[in-house]
C-alpha cells in the first residue's frame, strides 16, 4: 500500500474549511487545452 501525507484528512479539512482556501481544480482542464498550442505557455 502507499504512504498518505495526510492520514484522516484533518489537515486538508482546515484548508478547506479556511478563508484562504483556493480550488483550482477547473485550471488543470484548461491548462490541458493549452499543451501543444502556441499557448502552451502559461503563468500561474
Amino acid at each position: 500500500m502507499g504512504t498518505y501525507l495526510n492520514p484522516g484528512g484533518q489537515g486538508f479539512e482546515e484548508a478547506v474549511n479556511s478563508e484562504i482556501f483556493v480550488d483550482k481544480t477547473e485550471m488543470i482542464g484548461y491548462l490541458n487545452s493549452l499543451v501543444n498550442t502556441k499557448q502552451k505557455y502559461v503563468s500561474v
